[in-house]
């Protein structure tokens, strides 16, 4: 068993790996030459401020009285500068955002594994370009510029990680601590001779990083008054810092300013998928190089915002994010940063025809350098008669390219240069994921070979050890050493062709990986004639239908993983099951809660994914309810024939119940606190770890009988989830539950009723002796339901209450009980924990589930094995690496969230034995008679 539960682990990571090499590899290439502008540059400095978390919509459209919210910036972009949109990609947080801006290149997925802080890869930036840079804001952000520069040219100013506190009085106050250090840098230059040399050079960048409007918009919602104050005060910021900096230079009309924003924010004040209203990001520039604002009188775009801004009437030139570095390094004549792949945006540009002429050439030359050096490298490791070039872009037809457009360029025909220049960037942008997307489908055909052999396999295995549908056989040895050298051969043959290309090793691991596992099968030869033969003889139509109905459970788990509404039809049908079985008729009571149940749990998927609007009423209501509920249980049981053996006993019952009290208190007194801005009371805060802690050590101190161990796991983990619930999710631990306690009830009377095994007395039955239960029966049909019960169930847990697959539903507010200062691991990992409770719940049901229908654990968890194996393979398929960038990170984590349900499943199921058969003594006093 070992072995087999090794090789499974083993393959599933091998799998779960894989898609990170096949989609998501880095795009990045080195070695080429830095490409510059021949022509003096309009601007001496460049100053780039970003507003982090800042949405397009809040910096352009009025307030209701028709005043601009941002009185400075609206009069820049109404007399002295350009404006657009800049349209970000997914994932929209700040590093990725940031990296797009300045270093031009929209940061690969698989930054996603090694963290948004540190430098995953090493690149080039428009920062590392200049002469010098100065940088002023938060410790998350600048560091990264710093670090991938050469040489010392790039200094930072950051604040403390501690002031980012989102229960603080005002974020704001961030974003003055920059303005203010800007000021006061300013001034000392005055009496420091070398640093005011250096300010007075060309090619100098200031970055202003301000921070204020994400954390209030985290803290608030963006539609909150602190939100919308915030961007008056950064208004108020850039106007006196502009003013400063033109005085200090003498208004010598050589510096450019920018004004845009890394990403925007949902309504509900998270960030990181594909919402417009988190890729769309305000772009202002003004000063020295810059268009004045254009008159037009009609212009088109699909969305409805010009009529909404009043802003018809000035042309609106809308950018991509990695369009903004191309950008600044012609406005200030440095090279494009090497791996960029941002078009310059000429409409920005008030320059003469032949300036932009080759500001445009070089900018496509320098993507045609990162293309030619993709090409070399796939050239190199691909056998010559196999390797297929990228056809519109042959070394002729770059020659041609190059050639028109220099002769273009001579002749003044500058239109005609810029034309061809936009379309040569955007063959060898294609031409770039042409390469980089090469050997995609020979590695994703092997994964998949070998994903059909694993799940073949675990079926043999199912059907060999647990079920008795076939007569043990003898094996051939001649026959198993035949097989066994064929394999060898094969898989040699495939290393040789490998080695021949100088493949990376985990080729090796993708492509030789189905060969021992479909060794495995072939061996089985006998299993499957025998099973063939007993198939053909039951009847067509049983074992066609029986087929059809698991592959419609299975297309129903994975359309509910895009529409949660898809659950509610599976909660609905469940409640039909005991009618279509016929079971209702011995257990009348039993199916009717059961029906119930499953409609209320029904309702959940339809609800609006949580976090949007909090509700806190509603967790309220939850605490009290489950008060109710145990109280109910406690007298049930104190009338029951086993009296509580002890004390102990119905202490750690009333501890928990007054823990669910605490629970509800402190939910409610944090959100009061925080909504008068008093920060998170300290008390409050030391009570949500304590409850944390104890909750997963008080149910190892109630008694192993079924129903209250199962009562007491209910209860403990019930207190930890009221303090991370901020809506209606409070209540679906419950209605889970108690679908879970009816689900054992109505599996003891299926097994009754298939004739499977005796029906223990479930009010007596204690967890603790279960397992030494030898008389372990064979596999059943029913038992292929009772899994796909157990799998549907997983994941009605993981979706009930939103869609956990897309980062933005992801609520800061449900962890405020426990901490308010942004640490991202920490908060991630209480919101994982967030969703890991109902999963124990479920885990710990299907164990009883196990135990009292006498089955090993082991055949059951087969069976599961093999429905998510096979769910998994349906979203290998549909992982996308292009379209909205809302879909690629919904496809990568969906592929990701199943084939770790499989690996977590193995972890649910230890646990879950070890919460229902475990228990701890607590030291008694021993009493002394005389």
């Amino acid at each position: 068993v070992p072995v087999f539960i090794l090789a499974g682990l083993l393959v599933h990571c091998v799998f779960l790996v894989s898609i990170f090499d096949i989609y998501f590899s880095s795009p990045l290439v080195h070695g080429m030459t830095p490409q510059q502008t021949p022509l003096p540059p309009p601007a001496k400095r460049l100053v780039l401020f970003v507003a982090d978390g800042l949405r397009a919509d809040s910096l352009y459209e009025l307030n209701s009285d028709g005043t601009s919210r941002a009185p400075y910036l609206r009069a820049v972009l109404e007399n002295n500068g350009s404006w657009g949109v800049s349209h970000t990609r997914v994932p929209t947080e700040s590093r990725p955002g940031h990296v797009a801006l300045i270093a031009g290149f929209y940061e690969d997925v698989s930054a996603v594994a090694k963290g948004w802080k540190e430098n995953p890869v090493e690149f080039d930036s428009v920062f590392n370009e200049s002469k010098y840079t100065w940088s002023w804001g938060s410790p998350d952000i600048l560091p990264m510029f710093a670090k991938g520069a050469t040489g010392d040219h790039v200094y930072t100013f950051c604040y403390t990680a501690e002031s980012e506190d989102f229960g603080a009085q005002d974020a704001a106050k961030l974003d003055t601590w920059v303005f203010d250090h800007v000021k006061s840098f300013f001034n000392s230059s005055r009496s420091n001779q070398t640093l005011f040399s250096a300010l007075n050079e060309d090619k100098v960048v200031l970055f202003l990083h301000l921070l204020g409007i994400d954390t209030n918009g985290h803290a608030h919602r963006p539609n909150s008054r602190e939100y919308k104050e915030n961007i008056k005060k950064v208004d108020e910021g850039v106007k006196e810092i502009a003013s400063m900096i033109e005085n200090f230079y003498g208004n010598d009309g050589k510096t450019a300013f920018i004004l845009t924003s890394d990403h925007g924010m949902t309504d509900w004040g998270s960030h990181g998928a594909g919402h417009p209203s988190e890729t769309l990001t305000p772009l202002i520039v003004w000063g020295a190089g810059v268009n004045y604002p254009q008159k037009v009188t009609s212009q088109f775009f699909e969305d409805n915002f010009l009529k909404e801004w009043k802003l018809e009437g000035l042309k609106r030139l809308d950018v991509n994010q990695a369009d903004i570095a191309p950008l600044m390094a012609s406005l200030i004549g440095v090279p494009f940063p090497l791996n960029s792949v941002g078009t310059l945006p000429l409409g920005y540009l008030n320059n003469s025809a032949h300036f932009k002429a080759e500001s445009i050439f070089t900018n496509a030359v320098q993507i045609l350098e990162q293309f030619k050096v993709k090409m070399s490298q796939k050239k190199e490791t691909t056998l010559s008669f196999l390797f297929t070039p990228f056809k519109p872009l042959s070394d002729s037809e770059q020659m041609n390219f190059l050639k028109t457009t220099r002769l273009y360029i001579q002749q003044q025909k500058y239109d005609e240069a810029v034309s061809l220049c936009k379309t040569l960037i955007n063959l060898a942008l294609q031409g770039l994921s042409y390469y980089h997307t090469y050997d995609r489908l020979f590695l994703g055909l092997s994964i998949a070979v070998g994903f059909v052999g694993w799940t073949t396999y675990v079926i043999l295995v199912i059907i060999k050890t647990h079920t008795n549908l076939i007569k043990t056989v003898q094996s051939n040895n001649k026959e198993s050493t035949v097989l066994f050298y064929g394999f060898a051969f094969v898989g040699m043959i495939i290393a040789f062709f490998l080695l021949i290309q100088t493949c990376p090793w985990t080729y090796y691991v993708y492509c030789l990986l189905p060969v021992p596992v479909w060794y495995a099968v072939v061996r089985e030869l006998p299993v499957i004639r025998d099973l063939a033969a007993n198939l053909l003889s039951l009847r067509i139509g049983q074992s066609v239908g029986f087929l059809l109905v698991c592959a419609l459970g299975i297309e129903i788990l994975v359309f509910s993983f895009f529409y949660r509404s898809t659950l509610t039809i599976g909660l609905l049908v469940f409640a039909g099951w005991p009618v279509i079985t016929q079971l209702w008729v011995q257990a009348k009571m039993t199916a009717l809660i059961w029906t119930l149940l499953c409609v209320l749990l029904a309702i959940f998927p339809l609800m609006p994914v949580v976090g949007r609007e909090p509700n806190i009423p509603l967790v309220i209501a939850a605490g009290l309810l489950t008060l109710l509920v145990s109280c109910f249980s406690l007298a049930s049981l104190c009338k029951s024939e086993n009296k509580y053996r002890n004390k102990g006993d119905l202490k750690v019952h009333f501890y928990q119940m007054f823990s669910i009290a605490l629970s509800t208190y402190v939910v409610s007194s944090t959100h009061d606190s925080l909504k008068n801005k008093e920060g998170l009371p300290v008390l409050n805060q030391l009570i949500s770890w304590i409850t944390l802690v104890s909750s997963s050590v008080l149910p190892l101190l109630s008694p192993t009988l079924l129903f209250q161990r199962l009562f007491s796991i209910l209860l403990s983990l019930m207190s930890t989830y009221l303090l991370l619930s901020t809506g209606y999710e409070a209540l679906f631990p419950l209605v889970l539950s108690g679908l879970m306690f009816v689900w054992i009830n109505m599996e003891q009377e299926a097994v009754q009723y298939y004739g499977l095994s005796r029906k223990p007395k479930l009010a007596v039955f204690n967890f603790a002796y279960a397992t030494d239960i030898t008389q372990f029966r064979q596999l059943h049909l029913d038992d292929v339901r009772r899994s796909f019960f157990f799998v549907f169930f997983i994941v009605t847990a993981f979706f009930g209450t939103g869609n956990i697959a897309s980062v933005n539903s992801f609520d800061p507010a449900s962890v405020y009980c426990f901490l308010t200062v942004f640490s991202p691991f920490m908060m991630g990992g209480l919101l994982v924990l967030k969703v890991v409770i109902p999963f124990v719940l479920v885990s710990c049901a299907f164990e009883a589930v196990q135990v009292t229908t006498q089955l090993s654990s082991k055949s059951l968890f087969l069976i599961v094995l093999v429905i998510s194996d096979i769910m998994a393979l349906h979203f290998f398929f549909l992982v996308k690496d292009y379209g909205s960038w809302l879909d690629i990170g919904t496809s990568i984590s969906h592929y990701v969230l199943v084939m770790s349900l499989t690996i977590f499943m193995m972890l649910m199921n230890g646990l879950a034995q070890l919460l229902t058969t475990k228990r701890l003594q607590l030291p008694r006093r021993t009493k002394h008679h005389s």
